[in-house]
Formats: structure tokens, C-alpha cells, sequence
């Protein structure tokens, strides 16, 4: 598949802002691992082949194992994610899937359970992000296999 746009050279102020979003998030508070599993489950639903690369490496670079990558698809019927981590990955399924969803007040009551009301906030903003990010990549055809993590450049 040939890339149609290269948004991320662009240099548009957009996508800075996207990327700021990211510095925010970055360091916000919420565990860098726990953002990893939202924003590759993110990218499963979502089928971004890009962002699927870039975040699994990213995970393994930061020291995820390869169980939980492997069976993030399949994370409620998983033992191995805390209940912090199903309570993130159940809002973000939800807010990715909203249009079927309306984030249900069970799922929210379960996030609400795990998170205080700022870190569900900085937790929705990179569910927003994840998303966005897909959205640019998918409809540009980003190329997936050539992200290489930070800690390995």
C-alpha cells in the first residue's frame, strides 16, 4: 500500500497540538504502561497496523511482556491485567467504540472505581488522542514496520 500523505512532516500546527497532547499525557501521572495497553487497544479496534507497531514496540521497549501484547485482544477472559488496567482498557473500548456504546454508566462506575476524576480525565484524553492518532494514520497509509522506540535509537 503507498502512503497517500505524510501528515507527520507536514509541520501543521495540528498535528503539533497532537503532539503536545502527547507531551502532556506523557507526564501526567498515569503509568506509561498502562497508556500502552489504551493506545493498542485503541489500535486493534481501530485496525491500525502503524500505531499497533510503533505502540508494541514502544511496550516492549518500556519492558511489557510479551503474554499481555499477545492477549490484550483478549484482556476480560486474561488473569494477567490488574484490575486498574481492565478498568482503563473497558473505557477505552468504549470511548472507541462510542457511536455503539454512549460510554455506559457501568463502564464508566468501573473506571470511576480505579481512577480519581483527573486521571479519568488525563485517561480520556489519550483514548482522544489514540484515536486521532489512528485516524490520521489509517487515511494516510502510514507505513507500518519502520517505527523504531526511542530507547532503541
Amino acid at each position: 500500500m503507498k502512503p497517500r500523505f505524510e501528515y507527520h512532516t507536514a509541520g501543521h500546527r495540528g498535528i503539533k497540538a497532537l503532539g503536545d497532547l502527547e507531551a502532556y499525557l506523557h507526564g501526567c501521572g498515569l503509568e506509561a504502561p498502562l497508556l500502552e495497553l489504551v493506545k493498542m487497544r485503541a489500535s486493534q479496534i481501530n485496525g491500525c497496523a502503524f500505531c499497533l507497531d510503533m505502540h508494541s514496540k514502544d511496550a516492549r521497549a518500556a519492558g511489557e511482556t510479551e503474554q499481555r501484547l499477545y492477549g490484550l485482544d483478549a484482556w476480560r477472559e486474561a488473569p494477567f491485567y490488574s484490575e486498574r488496567e481492565r478498568a482503563a482498557l473497558d473505557w477505552c473500548e468504549a470511548l472507541t467504540l462510542i457511536a455503539d456504546s454512549h460510554a455506559p454508566d457501568d463502564v464508566y462506575e468501573h473506571a470511576r472505581a480505579q481512577f480519581d476524576e483527573a486521571e479519568l480525565v488525563d485517561l480520556t484524553l489519550a483514548i482522544v488522542a489514540i484515536n486521532g492518532w489512528n485516524r490520521l494514520a489509517i487515511s494516510s497509509r502510514a507505513q507500518a514496520g519502520t517505527y523504531k522506540p526511542e530507547l532503541a535509537k
